[in-house]
């Protein structure tokens, strides 16, 4: 698979329009209250990846001048769960989807990764000590029927897509971070070119 690698030239000049945009976004207040804005919306169950993976990477985009949203880090008491999150998802750019063992069994991961499916945004597949062919919808008599199809088919996209493995046991955690960080920086990149022309 050909993966196409910028300068760090097209990156400084991408962040540096990040850095304008978000200003820009900031002093618009209509913008800021009624929108949970984030270049990229991670998507994971917390008691498999919340203390490792997804909190790895959240530091890292965030090093990276990127806004990352993370519930535990965007979140504070008193916020509406569905609004808050429903919000940061359809206004992302890219999301990425941190599947782990315990990923179907939460019916807020497999809402958040229909709302990516609905919304048509990018999504970046981790698989997490799961492989795709082990995923699936459970249904425990607690889910809406309509619900269970939302989340059955954007699972089934999700196994669809390309992304990254990583075994948690004989893995380096930097180098999927690294490698996850890259991606989306990428996609950003392509996605503010597409843009433009």
């Amino acid at each position: 698979m050909h993966r196409q690698r910028y300068s760090s030239a097209v990156i400084k000049n991408f962040l540096a329009r990040q850095t304008a945009t978000k200003n820009l976004l900031a002093t618009n207040d209509a913008v800021t209250k009624n929108k949970a804005y984030c270049d990229v919306f991670i998507n994971h169950r917390g008691i498999d990846t919340k203390r490792t993976l997804a909190t790895l990477l959240y530091d890292r985009l965030s090093r990276q001048k990127l806004k990352p949203f993370l519930d535990n880090k965007n979140m504070k008491p008193g916020d509406k769960l569905f609004d808050h999150i429903d919000n940061a998802v359809r206004n992302c750019k890219v999301g990425i989807a941190v599947f782990s063992p315990n990923y179907c069994k939460s019916y807020f991961c497999l809402h958040e990764l229909a709302l990516f499916a609905e919304s048509k945004k990018k999504v970046i597949p981790i698989f997490c000590d799961v492989k795709p062919s082990q995923l699936s919808v459970t249904d425990n008599g607690n889910v809406p029927e309509k619900d269970l199809l939302r989340f059955e088919s954007a699972l089934e996209e999700a196994k669809c897509t390309v992304g990254l493995t990583f075994d948690s046991l004989e893995g380096n955690w930097l180098d999927v971070v690294n490698s996850a960080s890259e991606i989306v920086m990428e996609s950003l990149i392509e996605m503010k070119s597409i843009n433009f022309h």
